[in-house]
């Protein structure tokens, strides 16, 4: 790799670092490539990107970014994966390295809050943004729903026992 490329890429994990939700960080010795892509295949439907680096590289572009804090992470053969929503890369990571233990988490980053692997694993834990969106507006419509309900329910009654004074009238 020559040294514009290099710098290319220390830029574009210098905006990863700095612009992402969430960045993952862990050991993938082991992996196989069909394991590795079907791993990439998964984090990019769900919204997110991995990327190997070296971590030389990976140490500087974490330079002046909130993620500073996990560059003790990047020793061995580390892979990065990341994505804009906060939930998305360490759900999949973490759904991931339970059926493949050859993906061993290491720790991670939200913003300028370090994560240990534990951390990483609580976050996957958590609803993801669009379910949270869907509970919210859920709850909002829930309250319209039982006052319409509320007020077609005295309606209902009446009719339910006018019906059955119709039927006791029929009946004699």
């Amino acid at each position: 790799m020559d040294r514009a490329a290099k710098r290319e890429l220390v830029a574009n994990l210098h905006n990863v670092f700095d612009n992402t939700g969430v960045v993952v960080v862990a050991h993938y010795t082991g992996l196989t490539v069909a394991q590795m892509t079907d791993y990439r295949q998964r984090l990019r439907q769900a919204g997110g990107q991995v990327k190997v680096a070296k971590n030389r590289l990976a140490k500087l572009a974490l330079q002046d970014t909130p993620a500073a804090g996990i560059a003790d992470l990047f020793t061995g053969p580390t892979c990065i994966s990341y994505s804009q929503d906060p939930i998305t890369a360490a759900k999949v990571a973490v759904s991931y390295a339970k059926e493949n233990d050859k993906l061993v988490i290491l720790g991670g980053a939200m913003g300028g809050n370090v994560l240990d692997d534990k951390g990483v694993k609580a976050l996957a834990e958590l609803p993801s943004l669009d379910e949270l969106r869907a509970k919210l507006i859920g709850l909002l419509n829930a309250p319209a729903t039982k006052i319409a309900r509320t007020i077609k329910e005295p309606s209902a009654k009446l009719a339910r026992v006018l019906q059955a004074k119709a039927s006791q009238d029929e009946a004699a």
